[in-house]
């Protein structure tokens, strides 16, 4: 490796490094197994946090903070992966917490399946392309069979019973899970409050989480208008 130190027009020097030591560069199906080996890593390691049967993860930071979670979206944000098909994984988790709020952990294990089962579809010579076209195929098929055995149930606003069941069983892997009774209800309260029934859509952006320091997660409370952030203007002044 050979280099060449020169300065720049404010006269601050560097060095240009004009030759690097070779590196093995893998192309073709070679290439693809090793992005899809990756993907494998990533998916093994939150697998285990996956079911009611799913263990914690203990996520320690370079400054020494401790996180508990066996959130799939937590985990991986807490990941130092470098891997370019590892960061995807991690964003496909981010977009599924954002799009849905659950099943982070299920889409990675999921993702990382499907590709170890193109791994082996690499192996009998299938071209990549054609193997996506198969699982689009597929998905369809899914999608369609879901219709078939889906039951439709039906509810009302004066009755929410099954809207509360879908709430408090989506909440069981937070970290509310202790209160989740009085969270899921809030939840429900709040997308009815907001939900366009004819259209069967709901802004989540007329919704706001606000958190604040100190008191319990029971403290919480589902305000049905605006909160405004004020601060006393001196510390002394009577606070009733």
């Amino acid at each position: 490796m050979s280099a060449m130190y020169t300065t720049d027009e404010y006269g601050r020097p560097f060095i240009i490094v004009r030759e690097q030591e070779k590196k093995a560069r893998t192309t073709g199906v070679e290439a693809t197994k090793a992005h899809i080996m990756a993907a494998k890593t990533v998916a093994n390691i939150v697998r285990t946090s996956l079911g009611p049967r799913g263990l914690d993860k203990i996520l320690i930071s370079p400054d020494g903070d401790i996180t508990i979670s066996n959130d799939g979206a937590t985990i991986m944000s807490q990941m130092a992966i470098e891997n370019q098909i590892g960061k995807l994984l991690v964003e496909l988790s981010k977009s599924q917490d954002d799009e849905i709020g659950d099943g982070t952990t299920g889409i990675v294990v999921l993702a990382g399946a499907l590709l170890e089962q193109a791994e082996e579809l690499l192996d009998r010579g299938i071209h990549p392309i054609r193997i996506s076209d198969g699982f689009e195929q597929a998905c369809k098929l899914a999608v369609a069979h879901l219709d078939t055995v889906s039951d439709k149930i039906p509810w009302s606003s004066d009755n929410t019973t099954d809207l509360f069941k879908c709430a408090k069983t989506s909440l069981g892997s937070k970290i509310v899970n202790k209160c989740h009774d009085q969270f899921a209800q809030m939840a429900v309260d709040a997308i009815l409050a907001v939900a366009d029934l004819e259209r069967r859509d709901v802004d989540f952006e007329l919704i706001k989480v606000e958190g604040k320091v100190g008191g319990e997660l029971a403290d919480s409370a589902l305000v049905r208008g605006i909160v405004i952030d004020k601060d006393f203007s001196h510390p002394q002044m009577p606070k009733q």
